[in-house]
This record gives structure tokens, sequence and C-alpha cells, in this order.
């Protein structure tokens, strides 16, 4: 089964998100976290189950880049 893993680099430490699941976990390098998210997820499966279709579809997860005057024209 293969599952979405977004890391991001938080202040002290890389943060893991499996979006499919919504589940989280970190660590200190991003191998670190990536182990920790695994865990996390096995753990979430054992005890929540797994939703049906999940893992079974294609992902394509790209950037988007947004033009920060607008952005921020739109919330003030």
């Amino acid at each position: 089964m293969k599952l979405t893993v977004i890391i991001k680099k938080g202040e002290k430490q890389y943060v893991a998100l499996c979006p499919e699941l919504n589940v989280v976990s970190q660590g200190h390098t991003i191998e670190e976290a990536i182990v920790n998210l695994k865990e996390a997820i096995e753990l979430h499966i054992e005890v929540m189950g797994l939703p049906e279709g999940i893992g079974n579809e294609e992902v394509l997860i790209t950037n988007v880049e947004i033009d920060n005057e607008k952005t921020s024209e739109i919330i003030r």
C-alpha cells in the first residue's frame, strides 16, 4: 500500500503528514520524521482501521506560486 507523505521543516524539527489518514508525526531529521510517521500510521490503522479505497489511488503532488500582494489585499 502506498500513502502520501508531506514533509515540512518546522522551527526545530521536520513535520511529516499523511493526508489520506490525517496522521502527523515529527523528527529531528527527515528520515526520523518518516520512520515516526510510519509507526503512527501503523498504530492508526490498527486502532481505527483503514478506510475503503485508501492507498489504491494514484496521487499527484505539486506546488503553485501565489502572488502575495493579491493575497494580502483579500485578507485585509
